[in-house]
């Protein structure tokens, strides 16, 4: 048995491109089994950082990505129309050949 790790970032905490894009490669060559992030408009005091939009990230790794898995944890179905989350989870899932993990839930941050 064989015990697989992943990597899960807050993408509301100061998470840029350079940040990302570097996470991405690192989470990649070093082996391990995916990268997770949360799906936040912004972080839950001020002042605000850096945030990623989520859907947009995720679509830059599974196009700058080989191997790894990825997805939401999680992302609120609350912060978007149902039908379109629905696509744009089944076009990254497509664009990276099945590696993507959906997670989906309530949510939680007031802010």
């Amino acid at each position: 048995m064989m015990i697989e790790v992943a990597i899960m970032v807050e993408g509301q905490n100061g998470l840029n491109w350079p940040r990302w894009q570097r996470l991405a490669t690192a989470v990649e060559d070093l082996g391990f089994a995916g990268l997770y992030r949360s799906d936040h408009y912004t972080n839950s005091r001020p002042p605000d950082l850096d945030s990623l939009e989520l859907w947009v990230s995720l679509t830059w790794l599974a196009t700058h990505t080989r191997r790894i898995e990825f997805g939401p944890l999680v992302s609120p179905v609350s912060f978007r129309q149902p039908t379109m989350t629905a696509r744009m989870a089944s076009a990254v899932d497509d664009l990276s050949h099945g590696r993507l993990t959906l997670g989906l839930g309530a949510g939680w941050q007031e802010r």
